[in-house]
Parts: C-alpha cells; sequence; structure tokens
C-alpha cells in the first residue's frame, strides 16, 4: 500500500532542508517565502534491519524495500483558507496526503529570515492550524447545507447519522478545535471519511532545531512540546540542516561517525519515518527467497486475505490458505525448510489476523 505524507510549515521553517534530507530529489531551497510553488515529490525507503538480514539468509536476486511518498508543499501564509499566497494550491495538495507532517522551525538564524519576523513555533502552529480549520469549516457548512437537502426528500438512515455527525464537527471546529479532537464511534468514524476534513488527518510534530540542540531539544521544543500533549499526535525533534549533511555522506562508517558526535543512535530521518508508521498504525510483512526478499506494508488488524491482496487483488480473491514463519524462528533456523523441519511453518486460514514481521508465502486459486 502507498502511504503519502505531506509536509506543512510556514515558509522559511525548514521544509524543503528536511525533504531533501528525506529523498534522493533535491527541492530548491533559498531564504524567501514561496521557494517551493509546485509540491516536490521524493519516493523514500523505509529502513528496516529485519529485510537486511533476511536478505543475508536468502540472498535473493532482488532486495525491495517498502516506501513512503513524500510531499514538500508550499509554504502557508494567513488568509490561506481564503486563497492568500499559493493557499488553494497548498489545502489541494494536503487533502491528497494521509498524513501531515508539520515542520516547526525551532532554531535562531539571522540569516534566514521569518515570515513574521521573530522566531515562535507555537504561533505558527496556530497559524497553520487556524487556517486548516477555516477551510474545514467552510466545506462543512457546505456539506451540511446539501446533505439537509437530500434529508428532506430521502429517509435513509445513514443521511441522517452524516447530518448529525457534520453538525458535531461544525460545532468543534466553531471552537477552534481540529477535526481529529471529536470523539466518534467506529459507524461515525467510517462516515467522517466521507468529509475529507484536512484537520482530521493524523499529524506528526517535526521540531526542526540547530545542530546543539538535535538531542537534548531547546526552549523552543518545550514550549510546542507543552502545546501538544492534549492531542493524539506524535513527535519529534530533528536538526535538518544537520541530517542534511549526514545524508550526503556516501560511507556508513562516516555516517556513523557524525551521529556519535551528535550523541545520537540513528539518523532523524530513519525516526521521523518510523514515526510516520506509528501514526498511521502501518506493520510490515515479509516475502523472502531465492528469487527477492520483499517488505510490505499493512494496517495494523487486518487478515490474511486482505494482506495477499496487497501484493495481488488476485491473491485475495482466490486465496487458499497462509503459510506463516515467525521473524524470530526464520533467523534462529536459518531457511524455510529449517523451519519447515522444525515444525515452525504455520498454515493460517481466513481469519487470521497478520502480526508485524510476519514471514508469508499465500496459496490461493484463481
Amino acid at each position: 500500500m502507498a502511504l503519502k505524507c505531506g509536509i506543512v510549515g510556514l515558509p522559511n521553517v525548514g521544509k524543503s532542508t528536511l525533504f531533501n534530507c528525506l529523498s534522493n530529489a533535491k527541492a530548491q531551497s533559498a531564504n524567501f517565502p514561496f521557494c517551493t510553488i509546485e509540491p516536490n515529490v521524493g519516493i523514500i525507503t523505509v529502513p528496516d534491519e529485519r529485510l537486511i538480514k533476511l536478505a543475508e539468509i536468502d540472498k535473493p536476486a532482488k532486495v525491495i524495500p517498502t516506501t513512503i511518498e513524500i510531499v514538500d508543499i508550499a509554504g502557508l501564509v494567513k488568509g490561506a483558507s481564503k486563497g492568500e499566497g499559493l493557499g488553494n494550491k497548498f489545502l489541494a495538495n494536503i487533502r491528497e496526503t494521509d498524513a501531515i507532517v508539520h515542520v516547526l522551525r525551532c532554531f535562531e538564524n539571522d540569516n534566514i529570515t521569518h515570515v513574521d519576523g521573530s522566531i515562535n513555533p507555537v504561533r505558527d502552529k496556530e497559524v497553520i492550524d487556524l487556517e486548516l480549520q477555516l477551510k474545514d469549516l467552510e466545506t462543512i457548512e457546505s456539506r451540511i447545507e446539501k446533505l439537509e437537502k437530500q434529508a428532506k426528500h430521502n429517509n435513509d438512515p445513514k443521511m441522517k447519522k452524516m447530518v448529525e455527525v457534520a453538525f458535531r464537527y461544525r460545532e468543534v471546529l466553531l471552537q477552534g478545535k481540529s477535526a481529529r479532537t471529536l470523539k466518534l464511534s467506529g459507524e461515525e468514524a467510517k462516515i467522517a471519511k466521507e468529509f475529507f476534513l484536512l484537520t482530521n488527518k493524523p499529524v506528526l510534530y517535526v521540531c526542526n532545531v540547530d545542530e546543539a540542540s538535535a538531542k537534548n531539544g531547546n526552549k523552543f521544543v518545550d514550549a510546542i512540546r507543552e502545546a501538544v500533549k492534549g492531542e493524539t499526535a506524535e513527535f519529534l525533534v530533528i536538526a535538518a540542516a544537520t541530517e542534511a549533511d549526514i545524508a550526503e555522506l556516501e560511507e556508513y562508517e562516516e555516517k556513523q561517525l557524525f551521529l556519535e558526535e551528535l550523541g545520537l543512535d540513528e539518523p532523524g530521518v530513519n525516526k521521523l519515518i518510523h514515526a510516520a508508521y506509528n501514526l498511521l498504525n502501518l506493520k510490515t510483512y515479509f516475502t523472502t527467497g531465492a528469487d527477492e526478499s520483499r517488505a510490505w506494508t499493512f494496517t495494523d488488524g487486518i487478515k490474511a486475505p486482505q494482506a495477499a491482496g496487497i501484493i495481488h487483488t488476485d491473491f485475495e480473491k482466490g486465496f487458499i490458505r497462509a503459510e506463516v514463519i515467525k521473524y524470530n524462528d526464520y533467523i534462529k533456523y536459518g531457511s524455510e525448510h529449517a523451519c519447515r523441519e522444525a515444525g515452525k511453518i504455520a498454515v493460517e486460514g481466513k481469519e487470521y489476523v497478520v502480526q508485524d514481521g510476519d514471514i508469508m508465502h499465500f496459496r490461493f486459486n484463481v
């Protein structure tokens, strides 16, 4: 499944710098607003040591990691919900993403101007929150008007429920809160997806700091941490400029030495990718053999046929069974054959809930 994250924030907070160290694509990075006009798109691989170890065992012809699509979206300004700056285009680009990576400037640098003239990440967060909320309010009021007209001529219970949920969203948004703060039942949550609200998207807050603050943060980070503590969101501290320098290094040993000097155990971009997975409740299963070792992304809680369908729709339609090996068993015994000999291959049916790290082989007939 393709995962698409949009990097957003005010102009000159480090969005394009972060994008550059996440992706092989090179976005223009300059000291003026709207440096990024068209969204830059990069495909990045998801780091997973388990895939590397499986490949070391099977020595396949190909190793294929799972990927995330990262979109660097133009900087937002006050009034974007009314079309100011590149507002309408910016908001349309966000609507197409699965999750928002909200970059906040948490460093001082006189050589890099701030669109509002001073460094205040809490204020910056509130600017973007407000613009997204205003756009959602416009969206929901338009939907309410249409739904009420339809409900007069339609006695459909779902239609009535949609009207009810829409009014609850309207109340929340009028209070200056994001749509994601509204608590919904399972049925209501399914209905909510049909509104495509921007502030319903899961958010990862990225505090962009200077190199000195990469490990322990600073006063700006502390302020943001306090501001978002009531939200269901991921939170990360990254020195984007430093990460970009690390990404330029070609040798693994050089990168590790750089990280050790900063007191970090892994690149911040790796942590960002893992945080995005946590945010969207995503997991990974594997297929492996002589031809290829491959990672597949799935939503936690899905059953074996749906997992098979991620590879090909025919696998789901004609699903018969799944042969499953636990990752630790595969590493311990060193091959599929050895796992079979040791009785470590489980044969699972349509009700099997796939687990993170499962190594799977699907039997199907179409």
